[in-house]
């Protein structure tokens, strides 16, 4: 166990000379604590969305559309089918009926508080036993809306991030004013970018006649998903295609959790390559200024494997230092920043906030670590190859 000894001995005398070139040091540092920011950053905007979108769904509830629609946008479904989707089995029931919520899908055109620019903001309208079937939504201001009437209720993420969403203000779409009289929260999800009204009015109010865009029910129990969508997709009376409603949320993110990760990937890899010349730089520095001390070491019988490893695990540990850095920043700075981006599969903003993980924060470490790595090599290679008689001549 020589060897050992000696690549533990080598590079423990590495380390503790880092103080002395301070300078060169920080720069690697903070060029790879720069490119850990922007990528958890990033990465987050993507973890948050994804997020509030999954989070909207529940195992035991199910979203039925019209068949071949992606989206509710797309969909629609008749008065007559949203009553014979509600007698399907499978359905969790009660004094009041069943748990099943005929609900119909718009926009409505709403300015940004933060830049005073519109923004479509998905209004919905629901049934009486939409909260049957949202059990996480609770009201957290005012009141809930009365049926029949021009009210509405907002989530609590629309009201942040638009104007003229606080209880007792009225908005307009068209030629329709609605009083909000209450605010909700849904456990973070999407649902809390909404605004919520009665469906019925909301169908004369955009003369959709007795037409809705899905139903969402709240099944028995997650098994009875199956029954449920069976006998409806076989009914000849329907052509509807039935979802779990977590597997439509998930498939609502992809697209745009996608595009954020492979553009904060590109963006990161980008400024990863100065970084990486920043760590060269730094520990070619490092092993100028250092060439007596390990041509003496190597005279000392030192071998070259482990004068290798010494620089390769001071430029980790200066990676591992700037990436627990950049990863603080990230988190400081955007965990929980709140924000809203538009969902290109409904056309409408959805409000979330920055999700800082600790899994980012490992893939963080892991791109730093990858980093200090690669700037690395070739300074140790260098270092393990210097030859002993000219680096003792060296002044």
């Amino acid at each position: 166990m020589s060897w050992m000894r000696e690549i533990v001995a080598v590079t423990a005398l590495n380390l503790r000379t880092v103080p002395g070139r301070l300078g060169s040091s920080a720069v690697a540092v903070i060029g790879i604590a720069g490119v850990v920011v922007v990528l958890v950053a990033v990465l987050s905007i993507a973890e948050g969305f994804r997020a509030a979108m999954v989070g909207a769904g529940a195992d035991d509830r199910a979203i039925v559309m019209r068949s071949g629609a992606d989206s509710e946008m797309t969909s629609g479904l008749s008065g007559p089918e949203a009553d014979l989707i509600r007698q399907a089995p499978g359905i969790s029931r009660s004094e009041q009926g069943p748990d099943a919520s005929a609900e119909l899908f718009v926009v409505v055109d709403l300015p940004k508080r933060s830049t005073g620019t519109p923004a479509n903001v998905p209004m919905r309208g629901v049934e009486p036993a939409s909260l049957r079937v949202r059990r996480e939504v609770s009201l957290v201001e005012g009141r809930m809306f009365e049926f029949g009437t021009n009210e509405v209720i907002a989530g609590v993420g629309a009201a942040r991030q638009f104007e003229g969403l606080s209880v007792g203000s009225e908005i307009r779409s068209g030629q329709f004013a609605w009083t909000v009289v209450g605010l909700f929260e849904a456990d973070g999800s999407v649902a809390e970018t909404e605004i919520w009204c009665d469906a019925r009015t909301l169908q004369g109010a955009y003369r959709r006649g007795n037409s809705y865009q899905s139903v969402l029910v709240r099944l028995d129990t997650p098994a009875s998903f199956d029954s449920f969508r069976d006998w409806l997709t076989s009914n000849p009376q329907l052509n509807v295609a039935v979802r779990r409603e977590r597997d439509y949320y998930a498939q609502q993110s992809e697209g745009i959790t996608s595009l954020i990760r492979t553009v904060g990937m590109a963006i990161a890899a980008l400024m990863a390559i100065g970084a990486i010349f920043g760590a060269v730089l730094t520990m070619y520095t490092a092993v100028a200024t250092r060439a007596r001390e390990i041509a003496t070491l190597r005279a000392l019988g030192f071998n070259a494997a482990a004068v290798l490893v010494s620089v390769l695990s001071e430029s980790m540990v200066l990676a591992a230092g700037g990436g627990l850095i950049g990863g603080l920043v990230a988190w400081l700075g955007f965990n929980g920043y709140q924000t809203s981006t538009m969902n290109f599969q409904s056309f409408s903003q959805v409000a979330f906030a920055f999700r800082v993980t600790p899994a980012l924060l490992l893939v963080g470490l892991a791109w730093s670590l990858a980093m200090g790595l690669i700037g690395g090599i070739l300074p140790a290679v260098r270092a393990a190859r210097l030859p002993v008689a000219r680096a003792l001549r060296e002044l």
